[in-house]
């Protein structure tokens, strides 16, 4: 995938395809285990689809409602410091995904709040990595987070409250990730740029070819 040759989709599809061939390979799966693989996955993703057009119903609902843009011109208007009004608008992620799908959120947010985040003078990639984390943060979010209902879909005899306990460290661990990113936020973009460099280098050595 970072070379360039599958795109992410693409990427999955092959992992898997050599996953099976491996597992034939190895005498490790069967026919008929390939089969209730099959089975298993189609549950799984018609289940989690279910969940998602669900959220993409709601999400005109929302929309009309007006509640972004009323939050968007409140956030606008905030005469705090710039990391008080980051911080109202990672709140707003996590109430929001109480009741919609990330892309949703992004979808519906990203218009309203953007332009403020770069007012305020912050990196958008830096940003953009804040809000995948945040975003996550909101799916597993009680009272309604969208992949803890997924997970007791898999795993029905599991209570909810359980499954809860069992994702509140992964939720810390990503809050205290939110906060090093806020103080050191050039680990955010350090991969990025290391990227841009690399191809940049890739791109000038082919031209330099010809």
């Amino acid at each position: 995938m970072y070379t360039g040759i599958f795109s992410p989709i693409e990427s999955s599809a092959v992992g898997a395809g050599l996953a099976i061939v491996l597992g034939f390979a190895l005498r490790r799966l069967t026919l008929a285990g390939l089969w209730r693989a099959i089975l298993g996955s189609g549950r799984t993703t018609a289940t989690v689809m279910l969940i998602l057009i669900s959220a993409y119903i709601l999400n005109p609902f929302i929309s009309l409602t007006g509640v972004p843009h009323v939050v968007g011109e409140w956030l606008a208007g905030v005469t705090a410091g710039p990391i008080t009004t980051l911080v109202l608008i990672l709140l707003c992620y996590l109430v929001l995904g109480c009741f919609l799908e990330g892309l949703s959120m992004i979808v519906l947010t990203m218009p309203i709040l953007y332009p403020i985040v770069i007012g305020l003078g912050f990196d958008p990639i830096w940003y953009g990595v804040i809000i995948v984390i945040v975003l996550e943060m909101a799916m597993i979010s009680p009272p309604v987070g969208v992949n803890v209902f997924i997970v007791r879909s898999i795993a029905p005899r599991v209570p909810l409250a359980e499954i809860f306990l069992g994702v509140l460290p992964f939720w810390v661990a990503m809050i205290l990730l939110v906060g090093i990113l806020i103080l050191f936020p050039a680990l955010a973009t350090y991969l990025p740029d290391r990227m841009m460099q690399w191809g940049f280098k890739c791109c000038l050595r082919k031209h330099r070819s010809f």
